[in-house]
C-alpha cells in the first residue's frame, strides 16, 4: 500500500508539474498577445497596418460637450508624427520653432514626463535644385518614432537618427545627411525608421539629379546597430524614377516569413523587398509610373495594397519570389477618387481608402470593385484605423466618422476635437490616442486605478 500510495502520490505531483508548466506557458502567450494588442509601438501600429485587435474602443465623444474625453496635454507646436505607445509611455516628436524634440508623456495623465532635444531644424538640400523646402503640411517632425519596448529611435528631416531608453538616456545619435550625403528631396524628408530584431533601418528615396549631373545623387536603405549606432549594412535603391518621380515618404514594411524577413518599400514607382539582415534586394516590381508617393503600402497575407505616387491608381499585387517580378502580379487596379496622403487599411475582405479631399471609399479587396463612396469630412491626411469591426476616419478638422466595416455604408457615429489633425490615430488599453498640432489627447473611458 506504500509502494501504490508513493507511486500514485509522486505521480499527482508530476502531473501537477505539468500542467503548471503548461498554464505558465499559456498565461505567458496570452500576455505576449495583450502585450502586442495593448502596444502602440511604431507607425501604424504593431505591423504597420492600421489594424488594431484591441476591444472596448471607444464608439462617441465631443471635446465640446466634455464626452468622452479622457485627458488633454499641450504640447510645443507642431508636428505630425503618430503617438508611439508602449505599456504606460507615450513617445511623439515635435518642432518647437527652431528645436526638434522628442517627449514622453504618461498614459493614463497625459503628464510631460520629460522632453529631449534632438537638433536644430537646420536643413541644407544638396545643389543645384536649390535649399530645402518643406511643404506647408511637413515639418521636421513628421516621422514617427518606433521602439521595442527598450529603445525609442527618433528620426527627424534634418537627418538626425537618435536612440534612448525609457528614462530619456541618449544612447547614441548620428546624423544621416552628414553620412551619406545632404537630402534632395523636395518637400521634406519625412519616412519613419522600422525595428527588425536588433536593427533601426531607415529609407531614404529621393530626386536623383539625374537630368543635372552625371553621377546620380543616391536614394538607399542602411541599417544601424540599434545598441550601438554601429552601421550593419547600405544598400543603394535606384529604380530610374526621374526629378519628383523619385521622391517618397512611405514607411517599410516588415514581413516575416519562415527562413527571412522582408523588408518591403514602395516608392519612386516600384514595389520592392530587402532582406532584413543583409540588405540585399529580394525581388522588385517596377513600371509603377506615377509621381512622388506618400500614401504608404499595407499587406495583408501575400498581397500588397498600395497607390501609385499623385493621386494614381490603388492596386493589389501579389508578392514573393525573386528577381524581377511579372507585371501579372498586379491583380487589379482602382482608378477611382484615390488618395495622396492617407495609407490604405484592410479589414474583414474590403480595402478602405480616405482620399485628401474628404471622400472615403470602400473596394472589394479580391476584385478592386468599389462597393461604396462617401463624403466624410473637407480633407483627410491622417490614415484610417481599422478595430473591431469599425472604420475610423479623422480629417484635419478633427471630426473622426466611424463607419461599420462592410459592403453597405453605415454611419456608427461623427466625433469632433478641437485642433487640426494630419497626425493618425493609435490605440492602447482600449484608447484611441488623437494628436493635433497643439495637443495630444486621450479619448475612452477613465482609466481603473
Amino acid at each position: 500500500m506504500n509502494i501504490r500510495k508513493d507511486f500514485f502520490s509522486g505521480l499527482s505531483a508530476k502531473i501537477c508539474q505539468i500542467l503548471g508548466g503548461c498554464l505558465a506557458c499559456l498565461v505567458t502567450l496570452l500576455a505576449a498577445d495583450n502585450g502586442l494588442a495593448d502596444n502602440w509601438p511604431a507607425w501604424r501600429g504593431p505591423e504597420g497596418t492600421g489594424v488594431s485587435r484591441e476591444t472596448n474602443l471607444p464608439l462617441s465623444w465631443s471635446e465640446e460637450q466634455g464626452q468622452g474625453i479622457v485627458w488633454k496635454t499641450e504640447i510645443p507646436e507642431w508636428g505630425n508624427s503618430t503617438p508611439v505607445i508602449w505599456n504606460d509611455a507615450i513617445f511623439i516628436t515635435t518642432q518647437a520653432e527652431e528645436r526638434l524634440l522628442v517627449l514622453r508623456l504618461d498614459k493614463t495623465t497625459g503628464r510631460i514626463v520629460w522632453t529631449r532635444e534632438v537638433g536644430t531644424a537646420d536643413t541644407p538640400r544638396d545643389a543645384p535644385r536649390g535649399q530645402q523646402k518643406f511643404h506647408n503640411l511637413n515639418n521636421n517632425a513628421s516621422p514617427s518614432v518606433v521602439t521595442d519596448g527598450e529603445h525609442v529611435v527618433a528620426h527627424f528631416g534634418n537627418g538626425d537618427l537618435a536612440v534612448f531608453n525609457f528614462d530619456g538616456e541618449l544612447l547614441w545619435k548620428r546624423n544621416l545627411q552628414a553620412d551619406y550625403g545632404k537630402y534632395t528631396i523636395w518637400w521634406g524628408h519625412a519616412n519613419s525608421p522600422v525595428i527588425v530584431d536588433s536593427l533601426v533601418v531607415s529609407v531614404c528615396m529621393q530626386d536623383s539629379l539625374a537630368d543635372l549631373q552625371e553621377k546620380p545623387h543616391p536614394s538607399y536603405l542602411v541599417a544601424h546597430d540599434l545598441k550601438t549606432g554601429k552601421p550593419v549594412w547600405y544598400s543603394p535603391r535606384m529604380t530610374g524614377a526621374m526629378r519628383e518621380s523619385c521622391d517618397a515618404y512611405t514607411t517599410p514594411l516588415v514581413r516575416r516569413l519562415a527562413d527571412h524577413t522582408e523588408i518591403i518599400v514602395m516608392g519612386a514607382e516600384q514595389l520592392d523587398a530587402y532582406d532584413a539582415r543583409t540588405g540585399k534586394q529580394i525581388w522588385y516590381l517596377p513600371g509603377l509610373t506615377g509621381n512622388r508617393t506618400i500614401t504608404g503600402p499595407t499587406i495583408e497575407g501575400d498581397i500588397v495594397y498600395a497607390t501609385i505616387g499623385m493621386r494614381g491608381a490603388t492596386f493589389a499585387a501579389r508578392i514573393g519570389g525573386q528577381g524581377r517580378l511579372p507585371s501579372e502580379r498586379i491583380l487589379w487596379r482602382y482608378e477611382g477618387n484615390n488618395p495622396d496622403s492617407p495609407s490604405p487599411v484592410f479589414s474583414h475582405g474590403f480595402l478602405y481608402l480616405a482620399a485628401d479631399n474628404g471622400i472615403a471609399q470602400c473596394l472589394d479587396a479580391k476584385t478592386g470593385e468599389l462597393k461604396w463612396r462617401e463624403r466624410l469630412g473637407r480633407e483627410f491626411k491622417a490614415s484610417p484605423l481599422a478595430a473591431e469591426g469599425r472604420i475610423y476616419f479623422l480629417d484635419t478638422s478633427g471630426r473622426c466618422t466611424v463607419v461599420r466595416v462592410g459592403e453597405t455604408f453605415e454611419v456608427l457615429s461623427v466625433n469632433k476635437i478641437e485642433d487640426r489633425t494630419i497626425a493618425s490615430p493609435a490605440v492602447s488599453d482600449g484608447h484611441i490616442f488623437i494628436r493635433g498640432q497643439k495637443s495630444v489627447y486621450c479619448v475612452g473611458q477613465p482609466f481603473s486605478r
